[in-house]
């Protein structure tokens, strides 16, 4: 532990540009009157639709789901009329089947939800068939099924629930006023994962430059013996998964390997936030908290936006775009994803719209490597971003692979710190699909 809290290996320190929202209390978005919601929002299988054009949907009711293990199912946001099946552009980059509804205006709240009992008086396989039906899946970005990170095998116990507070990105604030606005929803979401998995310890990690959202966590979690907040030190990537393990607990996850097999489990503040909603009032994923920010916006605001909301019309309610508009990213702008269109709909991993100026969004030139090191330094991960970008650059994936590049978390500190201006996580990414496609070859 260093002097100013936990912390691990590598990483760097970006500026953090949050004062614009971190004060600004959570609003409600106003319901828009057309969602687009897709069947893709996770790691996983798609779901497939179970309503169809022409039929009346309400709040909460499933509309998409699939028989796959790693899915999780979708529901409406709004209560209104299915007018479309079709492809339409996801927030990931590619089109997906995604169901149109038109709002009523009425947001009637669908018949199955309903208060599903609580933590204490449900059993963990009741808690664990909540959180799957009601859709919940890691609300941080990666968008993986909660309910499989749930499932871990009987040879792999876990003995820790870590609780990522950390939110590390710049910019974006969401998950901070949800520890401010929302303890007891993160303490009772973090109880109910304990309990399916049958865990003792939890702990809710939290960077030190929001020492508001500490207090707020310590006085919400005085009162349970099993839970105790972590101070981390403030650094990026603090957030990604095997940096927090290894922050609070001190393991390494092994090269290729997940936290079950260092005996964890992280989940996000919004997601256990959510799961305290599925088990206390039914309600599935139909909303969440998203920062609208950066230089391109007229207002920056935290907002809980209906899931199918259009970016262009979250950022309308916050003023709308700045007349030198240059980028939108899904997310935060060290691993976020950059749109072609302001018309894609928010969905269950839209932590934040970070809008740029011409300026702000402008790439800097390149220039030839100097063989520095400081990406190796940087690399929480401790590989050699360099020379896996090298060899990608030179169409050499296998020597790519052979330098580990499967273990980058694709968190950008290499291309954050190298002097060079060299886009070496993207050379990486493409890598890294290069192989998957490999595999999948056999």
């Amino acid at each position: 532990m260093s002097k100013n809290g936990l912390t691990f290996r590598g990483g760097i320190h970006p500026p953090h540009f949050k004062k614009q929202t971190e004060t600004k209390a959570i609003e409600a978005a106003p319901v828009p009157s057309v969602v687009v919601i897709p069947l893709a929002q996770h790691i996983g299988a798609p779901c497939d639709p179970v309503v169809k054009v022409g039929d009346s949907v309400k709040v909460g009711q499933k509309i998409g789901e699939s028989q796959a293990f790693v899915s999780s199912p979708i529901h409406s946001s709004v209560s209104g009329t299915v007018k479309k099946i079709e492809l339409r552009q996801s927030p990931g980059g590619a089109k997906v089947k995604s169901i149109v509804i038109e709002s009523d205006g009425l947001m009637t709240v669908d018949e199955s939800v309903k208060p599903r009992g609580t933590v204490d008086s449900l059993s963990p396989e009741e808690l664990k068939g909540i959180i799957k039906e009601c859709g919940l899946t890691g609300m941080g970005g990666a968008g993986f099924p909660t309910h499989v990170k749930l499932s871990p095998p009987k040879e792999k116990p876990i003995d820790i629930v870590i609780i990522n507070g950390a939110e590390c990105e710049p910019y974006l604030t969401s998950d901070h006023r949800v520890m401010l606005e929302m303890p007891e929803k993160v303490v009772q979401g973090t109880l109910a994962v304990m309990k399916v998995l049958g865990v003792e310890k939890g702990v809710i990690g939290i960077e030190g430059n929001k020492p508001d959202a500490i207090k707020s966590m310590k006085d919400a979690v005085k009162d349970y013996p099993a839970l105790s907040v972590a101070e981390l030190q403030t650094k990026y990537p603090q957030g990604g998964e095997k940096s927090l393990i290894f922050a609070v607990t001190g393991r390494e996850v092994p090269s290729g390997g997940l936290p079950m097999d260092v005996g964890a489990v992280v989940q996000n503040i919004s997601t256990v936030a959510a799961i305290s909603d599925a088990v206390l009032t039914g309600m599935p994923v139909v909303e969440r908290v998203v920062t609208i920010t950066g230089s391109a916006v007229k207002e920056p605001k935290n907002l809980m936006v209906k899931m199918g909301t259009s970016f262009n019309e979250v950022v309308e309610f916050c003023g709308g775009y700045t007349e030198d508009l240059g980028k939108i990213i899904n997310g935060g702008p060290m691993m976020g994803i950059a749109q072609y269109t302001g018309e894609v709909p928010v969905i269950k991993g839209t932590s934040g719209i970070l809008v740029l100026n011409k300026k702000d969004a402008e790439r800097p030139q390149e220039s030839n490597c100097i063989r520095c090191g400081k990406c190796v330094d940087a690399c929480p991960s401790g590989l050699q971003p360099f020379m896996i970008s090298k060899n990608t650059l030179l169409g050499r994936y296998e020597e790519a692979e052979a330098y580990n590049a499967m273990d980058c978390i694709e968190c950008g500190s290499c291309s954050f710190v190298c002097p060079a201006k060299r886009p070496l996580v993207d050379a990486i990414r493409i890598a890294k699909k290069e192989i998957i496609a490999k595999r999948k070859r056999g």
